[in-house]
C-alpha cells in the first residue's frame, strides 16, 4: 500500500526495492523460534521474508533518500542464497512520485551493509561500479566509513566495496561523527549497536515527528526490547538505543518507518502492560 505521511513540510514515502530472505534464527538471535515464528514464519531452510523499504523525504527545497536497498549488482548465487526478489525497484518506485534518480540531493546511509548500501552503485556499460544518485551528496558515520574499509572477520561478507568506495572516488562523500541535522528539522543520529557506525534518522517538524530505524528495530517484530538480531555486534548497545528511542518516539508521538517488514512500512509504537506494541498507520 502506498503511504505518504505529512510530518511539516515533509512528505515522507516508503519506497520498496524489492524482498529477500534471511536466516529467523540469525534475525531473532536468542529468541527461540517457537516464538518469532508466530509473526515471521519460516521457509524450509529456516529463512524468513523481509522488505527492503528505503525512505524517500521530498520537500519543496530537497530530495533526500534513507537507504538505497539492495541494489542489483549480484549474481545468480547471491541471489539464490537470499532468494532476492526484484520485481520491485528503488528506481521504478521513484518514477511513481515523479522522481528519477538525478533528482536526489541527499542519501543518508545508515550503515553499509549490502541489503542497506547495494543501491549506492550499479555497474555501467563498461562494467564500473558509479553512484546510482548522480547529483546527491552521500552521508555516512565515519564510524561505519572506518569499520567497513577495515571489517573484522565477522562482519567482512556484509560489506562489499563496490557499493561505497565509488562514493569517494566520484567526490560525494560526506563523512559526519556523531548527531548531526543534515537539514533544517532532520538529523542523522549515530546509535552503534547493529555495528559501528550504525545511524537512525529522525525528523521532527512544529509539532510532527518521524523516525526511520534502520536496523536498531529492522521489522515490527523487533519492536520487543529483548529481540535482538544476532547480527548485531554489540548487543547490548542496541537494547540500550531501542529503550531510549522507543520512549522517546511514545511521548512524542512520533511516526515509526520499518526498513526489513515485509508487510508495514510505518505505524506508530505505544506501551501497553509496560510493553511496546505496534499499531498499523490504518488502525
Amino acid at each position: 500500500m502506498e503511504n505518504i505521511t505529512k510530518i511539516g513540510n515533509f512528505e515522507c514515502i516508503p519506497l520498496s526495492d524489492g524482498k529477500f530472505w534471511l536466516d529467523g534464527g540469525a534475525m531473532f538471535g536468542v529468541i527461540p523460534k517457537v516464538f518469532w515464528q508466530k509473526t515471521n514464519p519460516s521457509d524450509e531452510k529456516n529463512r524468513i521474508l523481509l522488505g527492503l523499504h528505503p525512505l524517500l523525504i521530498k520537500h519543496p527545497e530537497i530530495n533526500m533518500l534513507i537507504d538505497t536497498g539492495i541494489g542489483d549488482k549480484f549474481d545468480e548465487k547471491f541471489k539464490g542464497i537470499y532468494v532476492v526478489d526484484k520485481s520491485e525497484t528503488i528506481e521504478a518506485s521513484l518514477v511513481k512520485y515523479g522522481l528519477k534518480t538525478s533528482d536526489i540531493d541527499k542519501v543518508v546511509i545508515t550503515h553499509l551493509h549490502f541489503d542497506h548500501a547495494g543501491g549506492n552503485t550499479y555497474y555501467s556499460k563498461e562494467g564500473e561500479a558509479v553512484p546510482k544518485f548522480p547529483n546527491a551528496t552521500y552521508i555516512i558515520q565515519k564510524k561505519e566509513w572506518d569499520a567497513a574499509l577495515e571489517p573484522n572477520p565477522r562482519s567482512g561478507a556484509s560489506y562489499l566495496e563496490e557499493n561505497f568506495m565509488p562514493l569517494e572516488s566520484h567526490n560525494q562523500l560526506q563523512l559526519i561523527d556523531g548527531e548531526v541535522e543534515i537539514f533544517p528539522h532532520i538529523r542523522c543520529v549515530h546509535t552503534g549497536g547493529h555495528t559501528e557506525g550504525h545511524q537512525i534518522v529522525i525528523i521532527e517538524d512544529d509539532d510532527s515527528g518521524a523516525i526511520y530505524w534502520a536496523d536498531l528495530i529492522p521489522t515490527t517484530s523487533h519492536i520487543r526490547i529483548p529481540y535482538i538480531m544476532g547480527y548485531d555486534l554489540f548487543p547490548l548497545d542496541v537494547f540500550r538505543e531501542k529503550e531510549r528511542f522507543i520512549k522517546s518516539a511514545v511521548e512524542k508521538g512520533w511516526i515509526s518507518f520499518f526498513e526489513h517488514d515485509p508487510q508495514y512500512t510505518s505505524g506508530h509504537i505505544s506501551i501497553e502492560e509496560g510493553k511496546p506494541k505496534f499499531i498499523p498507520m490504518e488502525a
